[in-house]
Order: structure tokens, then sequence, then C-alpha cells
């Protein structure tokens, strides 16, 4: 309700009484409780490295949202990743499969969100490569269950999460924009391609409110360490070889995972229904290199300056499916809802070892028997 203007009372003397008078006030009723409630945002995959972040960022930047994270809880999720909030009247989580249409419909009929963000997904190369079919359980079917339970029971938007990898891959130079094909090379990234395409086509066939963010590499606490960075900080930590595959010369564009989360939460609220929006980080790096940086960052801290951790260049278990470069073109999202990075590469990657390097604890926990099976077959003679 707008504040009242102030009123002079210098010259209400000369005027009859009725003017002296406070002007009548009009009766508002007041607010129902479902008025005043939070509305539900219906978060997927939020126990996984960016949901996590995101769910955070989310409760942090609107008092008015609350958060359900409804998560399987594979490798990859963690509901350490999500501690500090777990008490939060504005959270709640589940544990459940998107591709279970019947647990999904359920929830949605208790909560009834106003939005939906579909962080769940198989995302790592190496494991498509592996064996496909969990990521087409998920990453597809699980997709499109989604689009049928907002089709039931509507929502204000959904967003899709995916990543720039459905693009295919780039030479020495250019940009990937929006409207640039779609050519994946991997199970990963054509199984995220596929899903894509299928929220676009809901939302023209069934006019729903769809919109799609694609991302580049992100990097930051809580992911998951048969990632690059926090594979390479753990390995160092450890003393033991830094693997990378081939050469180390396939370029990769860095976004810091808070940033990321700033802009979802831009095309979650703002962002036009049917479109997609690239989101990068406008900082590209030779895998080599960042290893290299991260060895320097680890080598002059004081608690970890007598590290010597030695590369090891293996062969690469991706072959023709390793994508040379990605890089994306985000003047979109920076015209049409004013987002751009804040963190500076070298502050975020130094903040992002320091993460790691003093929550050790965390990385050991997350890592089971499983994880290590799939090092060795990844990673061969480097496994620990």
């Amino acid at each position: 309700m707008p504040k009242n203007s102030e009123r002079s009372v210098a010259s209400t003397q000369d005027l009859g009484p009725s003017a002296q008078d406070p002007a009548p006030r009009t009766r508002h009723p007041e607010p129902s409780s479902q008025e005043l409630a939070p509305r539900t945002l219906f978060v997927t995959g939020g126990a996984g490295f960016i949901g996590s972040n995101f769910i955070r960022h989310v409760l942090s930047a609107h008092d008015g949202v609350r958060a359900v994270n409804y998560d399987k809880l594979t490798y990859a999720g963690n509901l350490e990743n999500l501690t500090d909030i777990k008490e939060s009247e504005r959270y709640r989580f589940v544990r459940g499969d998107i591709s279970d249409a019947k647990a999904v419909a359920q929830v949605f009929a208790e909560e009834k969100p106003w939005g939906v963000v579909n962080f769940a997904a198989e995302s790592h190369v190496d494991r498509s490569i592996l064996d496909a079919t969990p990521f087409v359980d998920t990453n597809v079917k699980g997709t499109q269950v989604l689009l049928e339970a907002i089709r039931q029971q509507p929502v204000e938007r959904f967003v899709q999460i995916s990543t720039d990898e459905v693009y295919g891959a780039l030479g020495k130079d250019g940009l990937f924009s929006e409207s640039s094909p779609i050519q994946p090379n991997s199970p990963y990234a054509a199984c995220k391609a596929a899903a894509d395409l299928i929220a676009l086509a809901y939302a023209k066939t069934y006019g729903l409110p769809i919109v799609v963010t694609r991302s580049s590499n992100n990097y930051g606490p809580y992911q998951f360490p048969e990632k690059l960075i926090p594979l390479t900080v753990r390995n160092a930590l450890a003393g033991k070889e830094l693997p990378i595959y081939g050469e180390g010369k396939q370029v990769r564009d860095w976004l810091y995972v808070e940033d990321n989360c700033r802009a979802i939460d831009a095309v979650l609220h703002k962002g036009r229904i049917g479109e997609v929006y690239n989101i990068g980080g406008d900082c590209e790096k030779q895998n080599i290199d960042l290893v290299k940086l991260i060895c320097e960052i680890l080598r002059n801290h004081p608690e970890t300056q007598e590290l010597r951790p030695r590369i090891q260049f293996i062969k690469d278990p991706r072959g023709a499916a390793h994508d040379f470069r990605y890089a994306l073109d985000c003047r979109k999202i920076r015209e049409e809802l004013g987002w751009g990075p804040r963190m500076s590469f070298e502050t975020g990657l130094a903040s992002t070892v320091e993460w790691y390097r003093a929550n050790r604890p965390w990385t050991e926990r997350v890592i089971t028997g499983e994880y290590r099976d799939y090092y060795r077959k990844i990673y061969g003679a480097c496994a620990p």
C-alpha cells in the first residue's frame, strides 16, 4: 500500500471545520493466510551441485519463496549440501524420482507450486559413454513426466536447465547463440538436447510457460569430485597424479555457480516464455592451463606450498565425443534481463580451491565405493 502523503497544518485555520478533520480512511480487508504464505517453488535435483546452490540463493534473495527440493539422491545428490537450511520453515525435502509420474503428481497435489526449476539430470559425459540408459530415463523420460505434471496442474513458470554441450563442438573461433543448430556428440548431450526440444514443443503445442537455460561449465563449492576442478584439488592434496585427457587442449568457458543461480533466477521471474537463454562466464581456458592454475594456487597457500603434484596425460576415454571447444554468445540475457557475471575467474577459482582444501572431509564423505569403481574404469593406472 503506498505511504500516505504528509498533511500540512499551517494553512488549515482559515478552512471550515471539516477540512481540519482527518479524511475518512478506507478499510481494507486483512490479507488471508494463503496470501501471506510464501509461494512454493518445486526444484528438482536440488541436492546436487547447481541445484543446492540455487535453493540457497533463492531462499536468500526472496523472502516470499518456499523451496521444495525433490531429489532421487543418486551418487551426486547429497543432502549435506543443504545442512545450513534444512530446518528452515521455507524448505522441504522430498526424496523421489522425476520419472515416477505417480510420485510427482502426489507432491504437486500437496504443494501446488507456482513454478518449477528442473535441475534433475544425469550429467557426466564419461558415465553416459559407459551406460546411456540412466541418462535417457532421467533426462528425457523424467523431463516429459514433469511436463505432463504441469499440464495437469498449471504453474506460472517452468525452467528447463540445460547445457552448452547440446550445441556440439566449436573450432578455434566463433560463439554459439541461442539460434545455433543443436548437434550433440555424446549420449549425455543428446539426452539434454532431447529434453530441451520436448520442453519447447510442449510450450508451443500446449501453451505452457516454459523457458530453457543453457549454461557453460559451472564451478564452485559442493561439486561432486568427478568433475575437473574438485578432482584436481582432491588429487593434488592427496599427493596423487592429476589425470588429463589427451593433451588437455580442450577449451571450456567457466562460470561461477552463484552467477548461474542469479541468471536462472532472472529467467524464472522475467524470461520470455518459449525462449532459450545462454548463460556463460566469458572466460575460456584450456583444461591443461586450468589444472596448472589450480596447482599454482595450492603452492601459494602456506599449508600446501610443499605440494608438487604431477600431471598425467591419459588416453581420452571420450574419443571423438570429446568436443574441442564451447563458447556462448550471451547478449540475449544481458540485453533482455540485465544479467552479467559478477565473479572474476581469478577470485572465483581461488575461493573454490580454498573451499575444497578447507572441506576435505566433505569430499571424502561423498566418495563411495561406486565412485572408486568408476574412477578405475576411466583413469586406470591413475586410480587410487
